[in-house]
């Protein structure tokens, strides 16, 4: 294990301070001229974003709330990988790896780790325990940046079974939603022998066209989510899967363009009933996209789309798989569906409430869908 070093977030004053003049010279677009989201984030929200940020929010309290839970760095495939481990003190925990997506990162995992840890001090059995592995996508957050191109779905879901073997866990289980979906959904088509099963809140499915005329209302909501993505919402994915270094100069220059480029999907994501903080909280928005501002990764986390968008394949997958159908997320199936490409398919539920960042959005909900899942899994 002495290739794996810890690792504390620990960022210099001046960063912060620099951070700060940046957010006051922040000069500002005009106003958008509906009054809604329809062209973006609005310009007052952001103003009051900009004036928490610059007087209010905390950072030194928050670096002590990301550092609670161990982290690490790893070489993987010549590339440092920074990750989470936490481990159960049940003895009979099973280990899980869980993968965020963008504009994610680890700060979706802050509500569910203790739970999903050590669940008798949250409302479950010690069988429910799990060994949590929470890894940083490359070029995300404080994980290493590629030089070369290569990086793709594939080699990274390769990588993630590696670090889970060096961990010591020859088995393992795994979670993921948006690219932490897909990259967990391409372990389990490697199926390299020691993941044991899946559980993803994103299931990439295509719809079957034999049920065309037939459709249920939940097939009926996905076909108008996938026409809406493409109409109004999937201008961002064009961009970086196409142009991510252009975009990347504005998103390193100002803290402010960061910060619209990732909250505006907080909104459009979320089952928030309008407004992101209806369910995420301003400083947990804020701790999101400093995972982003400080290690400079707009540039270098957007090219996770250059790399593998609309080509992370659809081979079915023989090892058991759940999927939590969360009613604001941005791409769905239904079970019918499901199963033409997970050939196990043991757990599917549809829930009430939630969206794409159901850890984060509903804690509760997600750790009873991991707990109900996993049980199958045994």
């Amino acid at each position: 294990m002495s290739d794996i070093r810890p690792f504390t977030i620990d960022i210099p004053a001046q960063q912060i301070a620099d951070l700060k003049t940046r957010l006051a010279l922040t000069r500002w677009p005009d106003k958008e001229t509906p009054d809604d989201w329809s062209q973006g984030i609005p310009l007052a929200y952001m103003q009051e974003i900009q004036d928490y940020w610059l007087h209010h929010y905390d950072w030194p309290a928050r670096q002590t709330k990301l550092n609670v839970s161990p982290g690490f760095l790893t070489e993987l495939d010549g590339l440092d990988i920074h990750f989470l481990h936490i481990r159960s003190p049940h003895a009979n925990a099973r280990p899980l790896l869980l993968t965020h997506g963008w504009p994610g990162s680890i700060v979706e995992f802050q509500k569910v780790i203790a739970p999903l840890t050590d669940p008798t001090q949250h409302g479950g059995s010690a069988d429910d325990a799990f060994h949590l592995v929470c890894p940083t996508l490359p070029g995300f957050g404080f994980s290493g940046k590629p030089t070369t191109p290569g990086w793709d779905i594939a080699k990274i879901a390769t990588a993630w079974n590696t670090l889970m073997v060096r961990l010591g866990y020859d088995h393992y289980l795994a979670q993921g939603g948006d690219w932490g979906a897909i990259v967990t959904s391409m372990i389990g088509a490697q199926n390299l022998g020691n993941c044991q099963g899946i559980h993803i809140t994103m299931p990439i499915v295509p719809p079957d066209p034999e049920t065309m005329n037939d459709l249920s209302e939940l097939e009926k909501s996905t076909l108008a989510g996938l026409k809406f993505y493409q109409d109004h919402d999937s201008g961002y994915s064009k961009q970086q899967a196409t142009r991510p270094q252009t975009l990347g100069y504005g998103l390193a220059d100002s803290p402010i363009g960061q910060a619209a480029w990732i909250i505006e999907k907080f909104y459009q994501w979320t089952d928030c009933d309008g407004h992101p903080e209806n369910v995420i909280s301003r400083d947990e928005l804020l701790d999101n996209v400093m995972l982003y501002w400080l290690p400079d990764a707009g540039a270098s986390s957007a090219r996770i789309y250059w790399e593998s968008f609309g080509r992370t394949g659809n081979d079915p997958i023989n090892l058991p798989v759940g999927c939590s159908i969360f009613p604001k997320e941005i791409f769905k199936t239904s079970e019918r569906w499901a199963k033409k490409r997970f050939i196990n398919l043991v757990h599917f539920n549809v829930l009430q409430k939630g969206g794409h960042f159901a850890a984060l959005e509903q804690p509760e909900a997600f750790i009873g869908e991991l707990r109900d899942c996993f049980r199958k899994m045994t």
